[in-house]
């Protein structure tokens, strides 16, 4: 039995060792793994005690400093900011250290903006937190562009100043890509405008990429490929318990990473076979729970969750149990599909491969739309595609040479 009791705590941090103690058990932490981060803390004690500060002088400039000398000092462990975030997250949580950038606290006119478009997308705009951070670095990065040395100077913002960051930027992206930092680009200056920050709306200012709707085909797995993906998994255990059932939805009901990530107990409705899938701009869909799936989920939820707090369907399996991402969901994908010696490919594809097993089993683009929670029918007319058969009968027959 580990008692923290005999870790020899000194400095301003000695009055938390069993706050923390308390409160890493109660997180799911593991008693080594709770010692080993005491000794991190004590460590982290001394060292204020050794230049005179108190715990609440611990800022970003301060905790980088420790770490360094943690590194100098020859520790091999917990040398990262990650590393301190239990620590970190505790000492908030006492009030010991202040919350993190808010509108209050923001030390330069560029953080209080983004702080505010951040606030903007997540609850006007009900974007996802990765598109969300999606923009915010494409804001940054925008944004940085204005900065003087007193500070950030919106008012004398022009088009051709929207037009060469574009043009910048298009040079080292894809086209899709490039697309995708427009419309973040466009999204931050009609935030910028409807503020007042600027005068004029300069979202026209930003050129459109030159590219067409439905040149692409989207590319689906085999049948057989999809089964070795779940085959591959472990369900002996945990972990390869939860995978399994978020492979599940994936592959049969076609929810995107981010729905599958957002699920909580209470959008289970097992008494009725359903699930509410909260979808992108916080639209909500019922769907029916399949019978394979709902079993799969049943056998993570009652021998593979850990215990938790957190009312999502999936969570990490290490402490501190936090919900998963949805880049959590897509690292799942990646790495199911390299214990099945496939190509490296994202959560979307499986997507596609309901859309494209639908279409061949004689759904139509109406129906596809339905269970994929297309808003317009028009984004499922891709799929018409890769129905080959179709396409022949559609087909002109080549000409015969004259004779």
């Amino acid at each position: 039995m580990v008692d923290p009791s005999t870790i020899r705590l000194a400095g301003p941090l000695a009055a938390h060792r069993h706050g923390l103690w308390t409160d890493l058990l109660s997180k799911g932490y593991t008693p080594l793994s709770s010692r080993n981060l005491l000794y991190v803390f004590a460590h982290l004690s001394r060292w204020l005690k050794h230049k005179r500060l108190q715990a609440d002088a611990l800022g970003p400039t301060q905790i980088k400093e420790f770490l360094r000398h943690r590194l100098r000092s020859g520790y091999t462990h917990h040398l990262t900011l990650r590393g301190l975030q239990p620590l970190m997250h505790y000492l908030r949580g006492m009030g010991v250290l202040p919350p993190p950038v808010s509108a209050a606290t923001a030390q330069t006119s560029l953080d209080r903006v983004l702080w505010g478009y951040e606030r903007y997308l997540l609850h006007e705009r009900a974007l996802v937190r990765r598109t969300v951070e999606f923009y915010q670095h494409v804001a940054c990065r925008f944004l940085t562009e204005r900065l003087e040395p007193d500070a950030l100077d919106l008012a004398h913002l022009s088009s051709a100043d929207v037009t060469a960051f574009v043009l910048r930027e298009a040079r080292s992206s894809g086209v899709g890509y490039a697309k995708l930092k427009i419309t973040a680009l466009r999204a931050l200056l009609r935030y910028l405008y409807v503020r007042g920050d600027v005068a004029t709306d300069l979202r026209g200012a930003a050129p459109t990429v030159a590219g067409w709707r439905l040149v692409g085909l989207p590319r689906a797995l085999a049948p057989e490929d999809v089964d070795s993906l779940l085959r591959h998994c472990d369900r002996r255990t945990h972990l390869g318990q939860r995978d399994f059932a978020a492979l599940l939805l994936l592959a049969r009901l076609g929810l995107r990473a981010s729905e599958v990530a957002n699920l909580g107990l209470d959008d289970v409705h097992w008494a009725c076979g359903e699930i509410v899938v909260r979808g992108k701009g916080a639209r909500e869909a019922r769907l029916p729970l399949p019978h394979d799936v709902g079993e799969a989920m049943v056998s993570y939820l009652r021998r593979g969750r850990p215990r938790t707090t957190s009312r999502k369907v999936f969570v990490q399996s290490l402490a501190p149990y936090n919900d998963l991402s949805s880049s959590a969901v897509t690292r799942i994908v990646r790495a199911a599909g390299k214990r099945a010696g496939l190509v490296p490919f994202g959560a979307h594809r499986l997507r596609h491969t309901l859309a494209t097993q639908m279409l061949r089993h004689g759904a139509s683009l109406s129906e596809i739309a339905q269970v994929l929670r297309h808003r317009s029918v028009e984004t499922t007319t891709i799929y018409a595609k890769v129905d080959r058969d179709s396409l022949r009968d559609l087909s002109r027959p080549w000409p015969e040479a004259a004779p």
